[in-house]
Order: structure tokens, then sequence, then C-alpha cells
């Protein structure tokens, strides 16, 4: 369903690509021109990307603005592009996000500064077509696809121990991605050698082939989430990243994870999903205490908010894993405010850190008599970050442990302590940074210029407009999440008793 009149999906995955091949062909001293490129490209991108919120049928779960073309026949593999209430917004969140990345790196990046827009551009077209895609082959392709522009931008413009964190980031990323792979050539030969997906969803597997595949595709996703145990990359990759590397990876790449939950294994693994509700709700509610935990520790202001990004994406996996209603709406939800909140946290940890080159919490102090106006922008992004009500961060949350609760009252009352060490280290991380005394470090700071504040206005309309008005990005995922309840309840399919797996015992 397409009533655009125009292949939306296609022009947002292959403008980014080609505006990256238009700036290959400029020459190295073109420097201006090559940014100026990309911030149009990115501009236009997003603009384009518009009708997929304002002409969105809010009303079915069907996938919208599909296109389908033979790609290659022989193996029964299609060029199958379309989206629905779960994968819309990311994309608009992904379009908005590039255009930001592109104005923070303006004065930031100094070497290869054509090779860093072109990574970008070719990071976006493959974030897009991650979402968008509806073929296993071509979602495949476009999963690998991210991980050369951002081990590239970890690598070649991170910090001093950049190129450990770029290798240990493609190393873990890969292996789960390997994997993941062993278990679509299981679903393409068992479905009579279909990649397409919402074939394969229709199928009813038997539970012992769910439950190794679903173990297959966990070690794709939880790796990209992180969950706990094997969230040990991203803290190395946050910190060695540069400020739009950092951005990318927290607002939109860490979302495919839980993106994967929720568009393959939840539907295609039902029953197995079911029986590991339990396991995946205790990993969830570990990686919120550990992760909030850890960040009190924290002496690095990259860092502190990279474990943070752990704890924060427990609460989603936990909504995910809630198997109801509120918990999936929440971990959605959630997922975009994380986007938005932690992505203006690295932005804004960008903006000082061109200005001192320093991210240790103890080079400030007294930063909001030199920085009002900085201040301010960092308070409500702080706000947001522990939930404070009226902002986003309060809505998703608040959605997540109402579905804990009711899946588990032990996760919901666990996972709450989460929010409460929340608001520990990140008021503390406020008090010690921009109050106390002032650091002599930081005296005769510029304030923030035009181009910085532009920067970070979209994300202080978005931490209030879904934390005012949530119900405006909470209809586009209402028929979707309906209908994956159905099918994750259809009748017919027997939910394994949980014991039978490893004397599992069900939390109360």
């Amino acid at each position: 369903m397409n009533t655009l009149g125009y292949p939306i999906l296609s022009t947002l995955i292959f403008l980014p690509l080609l505006g990256a091949a238009v700036i290959l062909l400029m020459g190295r001293s073109q420097e201006a021109l090559v940014k100026w490129a990309a911030l149009v490209v990115s501009i236009v991108a997003f603009v384009l990307s518009i009708p997929l919120f304002t002409d969105f049928d809010r009303t079915t779960h069907l996938m919208q603005f599909t296109e389908r073309h033979e790609w290659i026949p022989s193996w029964n593999i299609t060029y199958f592009l379309g989206v629905d209430g779960i994968s819309v917004l990311f994309i608009l969140l992904s379009t908005l996000v590039t255009i930001l990345c592109v104005l923070i790196s303006w004065n930031s990046i100094k070497t290869k500064i054509k090779e860093f827009y072109i990574a970008i551009l070719i990071m976006e077209g493959a974030m897009i077509g991650v979402f968008s895609a509806l073929d296993f082959f071509l979602f495949y392709l476009f999963w690998e696809a991210m991980l050369i522009p951002m081990y590239l931008l970890i690598g070649v413009w991170g910090g001093p121990n950049r190129i450990y964190a770029a290798i240990k980031f493609f190393l873990f990323t890969l292996v789960g991605s390997v994997l993941m792979l062993v278990g679509i050539i299981v679903l393409y030969f068992y479905a009579g050698k279909t990649f397409n997906i919402l074939e394969l969803m229709n199928m009813n597997y038997p539970y012992q082939m769910q439950f190794w595949l679903f173990w297959a595709f966990f070690a794709a996703f939880a790796v990209k989430v992180p969950m706990f145990p094997v969230h040990t990359w991203l803290p190395d990759a946050h910190t060695e990243a540069p400020t739009a590397g950092s951005v990318i990876l927290a607002a939109v790449l860490i979302k495919m994870g839980a993106y994967g939950f929720l568009r393959f294994s939840i539907p295609l693994f039902p029953d197995a999903s079911k029986a590991m509700a339990v396991p995946m709700l205790t990993l969830s509610v570990v990686a919120i205490i550990y992760g909030a935990v850890v960040c009190l520790a924290q002496s690095d202001l990259k860092r502190l908010i990279a474990y943070s990004s752990v704890s924060h994406m427990g609460f989603v996996t936990l909504g995910i894993f809630a198997l109801n209603i509120q918990g999936l709406e929440g971990g959605i939800l959630q997922m975009i405010n994380h986007g938005i909140v932690t992505g203006a946290l690295f932005l804004s940890v960008g903006i000082v850190y061109d200005r001192t080159h320093s991210r240790q919490i103890s080079d400030y102090g007294g930063l909001a008599t030199v920085l009002p106006v900085y201040s301010a922008f960092f308070m409500v992004f702080t706000l947001a970050s522990i939930g404070l009500p009226g902002t986003n961060g309060f809505v998703g949350e608040f959605l997540i442990i109402l579905g804990g609760f009711a899946a588990s009252k032990w996760a919901g009352v666990l996972s709450a302590t989460g929010i409460i060490i929340g608001a520990g280290y990140m008021l503390w991380l406020y008090q010690r940074v921009f109050f106390m005394e002032t650091n002599q470090k930081i005296v005769g700071l510029q304030e923030m210029d035009m181009r910085e504040i532009i920067t970070l206005v979209p994300m202080v309309i978005l931490v209030f407009w879904i934390g005012i008005y949530p119900d405006m990005f909470l209809s586009f995922m209402h028929p979707s999440v309906e209908h994956l309840l159905k099918r994750l309840n259809a009748e017919g399919q027997e939910m394994a008793v949980a014991g039978k797996i490893m004397g599992i015992i069900k939390i109360p």
C-alpha cells in the first residue's frame, strides 16, 4: 500500500548513497562544499521522509509504502520494502539524527572531511534499509552494511584507543550476525526457499526449531542492544567515537537489536518467545540495575552516558518481553525516547568537548555560570533522562513499568529501583559539572553559537512534544502491536512450559 505514487522508501535509501557518490567526486580542497552538500542531502532526505508521518494510515497493521521487485529469481530473492507502525518512526528518527550529526561535526572534524561525510551518508542509507526491508536477504545486506561506516567512524576519527574500540565493536557484532545468518538460512529451506519475511511470519514452526532459532537470532540482537553480559563493546565504542558516531550509535544503531526482537523473534518464534520471557526479563532487570550502578563510578562524561544506555535499553527489552500491550508500546516509545535524549546528551558533550578537549568530569564545575544557555539545554535532557513527568522519558518508562508489573511483580519492583539510581547519577553528574566551585580550566569558554543551538532545539521540541502528547506517536503503533499480540497468542499455539528448559522457575 503506497498512497504517494512514488517509491519513497527507495528514495530515502538511495538519496544518501547518491549524495555520498557526488561528494566522492569532489576535490579534497572543497571542504566547505563537501559540508554543504552533506547538509543539503540530509535535509532533503528528512523532508522527503515527512510523508511517512503525515500520510501513514494509523488504523491498520498492514505494511504501507510497499515496493516489491524481482531481484534474484533463482534464489527467490526480492527487493521488498515496507513499513508499519513499529518501524515507521525509526526512519524519521534516522533522517533527523543524520542532519544533527552533519551540523555537530561542522568544525570538529578536521581530517579526511570528505570521507567522514561519505561514511555518515552511507550509514543513513543502510539504517533506513534495515527498518524497511521485508526480504531477509535484503535485511541482512543492510544489517551488515552498517558495520563498515561505523567501524570507520570509530577507527579513523575516534580517540586514542579507537583501533581497539573499532575492532571490538566489529567482532562482537559480526559474530552475532553470523549466527543470525545461520538462522535465516534454516528458515529459508524450511519454508520452501523463500526470504519473504511476511510469508515466513505466517508459518508455524515446531517448538524445538523455534527454541534454537530464537537463540540464533538472540546472538545478533542482544549484542546490538546491547544486553548484559554482551554489552562490553558499547562503552569503548561510545568513548572513542567522534560525537557524530556516538550520536548515531546511541540514537539509531543500538535500537536495531530491540527492533529485531520485535520484528523477527516474537512473530517468528512466538512459543519460544513466551517460554524465554522469564530469562529475558531477568537479563533486562540485571542490565537496568548494573548499568545504573556502574554509572555512579564513572569519571568520563561519555562513558557515563554509555553505561546509562545499557540501563535504559534494559527497560526497552523489559517492556518487549513483558509481552503485553503496555510493555510493548512502552518499549517501542522508549526506543524513540532514548534515541532523542541520549543522542542529545552526546551532542551536548561534543559541544563542550570541542572547547575543552576533555571529557573528565573533574575538569568541570561551575559551568552554569560560564555557559548558562548550554546549561539550560543540558538540564532539559538530564530531566528527560531521569523520566521527569512532562518529558518523553516519563511516558515510556511508565508504560514499561506497568507492563513489567503485569508480567512479573518482582521484575516491576526491581526495575523501578533503576529509575531511582538513574535519577541519582544524572543529578549528581549535573551538580558536579554545572554547579559547585567554578573550575579555572573552563573560565572564558565561548557560549553556544547559532549552529549548535539549532542542532539541539529539535531534540528539546521532541522531549516535550512526546512528553505532553504521547498519543500522537503511540497511535502509530497500536494496530501493529495488537496484531503482534494476536500472533503471539494465536489459537492452537501451545506455550512450552518453562520448566522443561533447564528447570527455569517462573518469577511470580
